[in-house]
């Protein structure tokens, strides 16, 4: 079983927004969010979805879902006061719903971009791994800074060894479960995703590289290059190019 579950939980402080969350901002009259759940909904070995929202929008999500006929999102969950103890409230459904070895596809809501290739990619991955982590390549020089000393670089990493992070981060439900509740144990609300807690527990990971355009919309630049996306594949549709 291949199970997708979708973090929507943040309040988007950083695209300046005031009347809603950022997921749900809409281009084209379809919110961030559907964007991101049609990519799960119509593929065919995603069999499951569990979205963690903002629990204040929860009924509108639900009232969004049924008018857009979406019929694998089977739970809709509320979040924490952390990404990670979002993540967990979302594990926690399908922990409670779903077989032990079902494959977790772990991807934010407002990543609208991912495509079919690399869920596939990541499924694939962790069948043959036991775990997938989405990158892109690295395109621009990454250097190591050192805050301690006035912001002086530290080091310049080799391009051909960088790669930036992307969603989704894939596992198996019952190790990302357990790792997850080892982090409550040793009273950890530190880490900034999925990847990095499954380091933390020892796991190897490996990665998977998707598209450079599949961007987490943060800042009021990524929704306009999100759109310009979206119509570049319009125009390619109606067009030809």
């Amino acid at each position: 079983m291949n199970a997708a579950l979708i973090f929507a939980g943040g309040t988007g402080t950083r695209m300046n927004i005031k009347t809603m969350p950022k997921q749900f901002l809409p281009l084209h009259g379809k919110p961030i969010i559907l964007y991101t759940l049609e990519q799960f909904e119509y593929h065919p070995e995603i069999d499951a979805i569990v979205v963690v929202c903002i629990e204040s929008w929860i009924n509108h999500l639900n009232m969004l879902l049924k008018r857009n006929n979406f019929t694998k999102v089977n739970w809709v969950v509320p979040g924490g006061a952390s990404g990670q103890e979002s993540i967990f409230n979302g594990l926690k459904a399908l922990h409670e719903h779903c077989p032990e070895d079902t494959t977790v596809l772990v991807h934010d809501g407002v990543r609208p971009l991912i495509n079919a290739q690399v869920i596939s990619d990541n499924i694939a991955c962790v069948k043959e791994h036991g775990n997938a982590i989405t990158t892109s390549v690295a395109i621009e020089t990454i250097m190591m800074i050192d805050q301690s000393s006035g912001n002086t670089i530290r080091q310049i990493s080799p391009r051909k060894e960088c790669a930036m992070a992307r969603a989704p981060q894939s596992f198996c439900l019952s190790e990302l479960y357990d790792a997850h509740c080892r982090a409550i144990a040793e009273q950890r609300s530190d880490f900034i995703d999925s990847a990095s807690l499954m380091m933390h527990c020892g796991h190897t990971l490996y990665t998977v590289t998707g598209p450079a355009e599949n961007i987490k919309i943060t800042t009021p630049s990524d929704y306009y290059m999100f759109k310009s996306f979206v119509e570049a594949e319009e125009n390619k549709q109606i067009f030809g190019y």
